[in-house]
C-alpha cells in the first residue's frame, strides 16, 4: 500500500496544503495585523516590503541554482524541503508574535527582520517543492490532474487559511493562532515529503555554471513573457485576499465575524471551479486555457465594486472565485511545457533555477500590490487604522476591484506578445 502513495498526485499535493495555510494567513492578514491593528505606518509597511525584494532578489535564484546542483542519495529537492521545515515553522510564529510595547521604529524593525527570516525559508521551500511538480509528472494530462488536484488541496487551505482565521484570532490572538499553523504545516509537510521519490534520471548530466545557467534562462523569451504575465494576476491574488478585511470593514460595513462568510463566498467556489477548469485544460490548448483564465479572472473582479452589504458581498465573492480558479490550475501546463523544451535544448533538468526565477518574478507582485496600498491610500487618504482618513470606503474600492482589473488587463495584454509554440509532448 505504502508503494501505491509514492509519487501520487494526492500525497504530492499535501504539500500545496501545507504551505498555503500558512502562507495564505500571513499575505491575508500581516498588513491588516501590522498596519489596522499594531498602528505601523503603510510607508513603513511598504519599506519593509522593498528592502525584502532587494534581499529576495540575490537568494531567489541562488536556492534555485544550489537546488539544480545537489545530488544526495535522498534526492536533489528533499533534503532542502526537510531542513527548512523547523525553520519555516519558527520564522512564520515570530512574524505574528512582536514584544510588546514597542515603540512605531521598534515595530518596523521587528516586522522588516522577521519578514526577511520568513520570506528567506519560504523561498527554500517553494523553490524546491515546486521544481517536483514538473519532474515527477511528465506531459500535459497527468501535469493537469496533478494541478487540479494541488489547488483543490490549495482552496482547502485558502478556506481555513482565510475564512477561519478572523475566528481563531478573535478566539486565541494572532500568536497562537502562527503556532496552530506552523504545527499543521509541520505536519502534512513531513507526510508529503515521506511519499516524495525523485527520478534518477533528473540527476544526469554535468550542472550548468552559475553564468550560463542564468545566461540560459535569460534569453528564454517564452519564460519572461509568461512569468511578468503571471506576476501581474499574481498581485491580484495577494491583494484581494489581503484586503478582504479592510473591505468588509470600510466598505461593506460588516463585523470582523462575517468575515469569514465573505471569503468563505471566494474559497468554497473555488473547490469544484477548479475541476472545470481542468475539464476546460483536456479539451483546448494549455495557452489558449491560461490567457482565457486571464481574460476571465479580469472580468470577475468587477462585481466587488458595486457590493455594499455581506448578500453583495458574497455575490461578488463567488464570481471572483470562478476566475481565481482558472489561473490556479492553468499556468502549470505552460510552465512545464517552458521548462521541457529548456531540457531538451540544454539536456539537463532545471526545474530549480527556473522555479526560483519564476518564483521571484512573480512574488515581486508583492511590491506591487504594497505600492498599490500606499499610492491609493494617499489619495484617500488612509493611513492607518489609527488615521484612516475622511474616506476610507473609496480607498478599498479602488484597491480591491479598479486595481485588480487594471493589473489583469496588463497580465492579458502581456500574455499575448509572442507566440507559444511548443512541440509536442509525450503523455507519460
Amino acid at each position: 500500500m505504502k508503494g501505491k502513495w509514492i509519487n501520487s498526485p494526492y500525497t504530492f499535493a499535501l504539500g500545496m496544503f501545507a504551505m498555503m495555510v500558512p502562507s495564505q494567513a500571513f499575505s491575508s492578514f500581516y498588513s491588516y495585523f501590522y498596519v489596522e491593528k499594531l498602528g505601523l505606518g503603510i510607508g513603513l509597511a511598504t519599506l519593509a516590503r522593498t528592502i525584502f525584494l532587494i534581499w529576495d532578489a540575490v537568494n531567489n535564484p541562488l536556492f534555485g541554482y544550489w537546488s539544480d546542483r545537489t545530488n544526495t542519495r535522498y534526492g536533489r529537492r528533499r533534503p532542502w524541503v526537510f531542513g527548512s521545515i523547523p525553520l519555516f515553522m519558527l520564522a512564520f510564529v515570530l512574524v505574528f508574535s512582536p514584544p510588546g510595547g514597542l515603540s512605531e521604529n521598534g515595530l518596523f524593525a521587528w516586522f522588516l527582520v522577521t519578514l526577511i527570516l520568513y520570506e528567506a525559508v519560504a523561498t527554500v521551500l517553494w523553490v524546491n517543492y515546486g521544481a517536483l511538480l514538473p519532474e515527477l509528472f511528465r506531459g500535459d494530462r497527468i501535469r493537469a490532474k496533478a494541478s487540479a488536484i494541488q489547488q483543490g488541496y490549495q482552496v482547502v487551505a485558502l478556506l481555513i487559511a482565510t475564512a477561519l482565521s478572523p475566528m481563531i484570532y478573535a478566539a486565541i490572538n494572532f500568536s497562537n493562532m502562527a503556532i496552530v499553523y506552523a504545527c499543521v504545516f509541520g505536519i502534512f509537510m513531513y507526510i508529503c515529503m515521506m511519499n516524495v521519490q525523485e527520478k534518477k534520471e533528473a540527476n544526469v548530466g554535468e550542472p550548468l555554471k552559475l553564468i550560463p545557467a542564468f545566461r540560459e534562462t535569460i534569453r528564454n523569451k517564452k519564460f519572461w513573457v509568461f512569468n511578468i504575465s503571471n506576476s501581474f494576476a499574481q498581485t491580484v491574488n495577494g491583494l484581494i485576499s489581503s484586503m478582504i478585511p479592510f473591505y468588509a470593514k470600510y466598505v461593506l460595513h460588516i463585523s470582523e465575524a462575517q468575515v469569514a462568510i465573505l471569503m468563505a463566498s471566494v474559497f468554497v467556489s473555488v473547490i469544484p471551479l477548479v475541476f472545470v477548469w481542468y475539464w476546460i485544460i483536456r479539451t483546448m490548448d494549455g495557452v489558449k486555457a491560461w490567457r482565457l483564465s486571464l481574460i476571465v479572472y479580469g472580468l470577475s473582479v468587477i462585481p466587488l465594486w458595486f457590493g455594499y452589504d455581506l448578500i453583495s458581498g458574497v455575490a461578488a465573492g463567488i464570481a471572483v472565485g470562478f476566475g481565481l480558479a482558472g489561473f490556479l490550475v492553468t499556468p502549470a501546463i505552460v510552465g512545464g511545457r517552458i521548462i521541457d523544451e529548456d531540457a531538451d535544448n540544454t539536456g539537463l533538468r532545471r526545474e530549480g533555477i527556473y522555479t526560483a526565477v519564476s518564483g521571484f518574478i512573480t512574488r515581486s507582485s508583492g511590491l506591487i500590490s504594497a505600492l498599490a496600498f500606499f499610492v491609493v491610500g494617499m489619495i484617500f487618504g488612509y493611513q492607518s487604522g489609527d488615521n484612516p482618513g475622511s474616506d476610507p470606503e473609496s480607498t478599498f474600492r479602488y484597491l480591491i476591484s479598479v486595481v485588480p482589473l487594471c493589473l489583469l488587463a496588463i497580465s492579458v495584454i502581456i500574455s499575448f506578445v509572442i507566440k507559444f509554440k511548443f512541440t509536442k509532448i509525450v503523455e507519460r
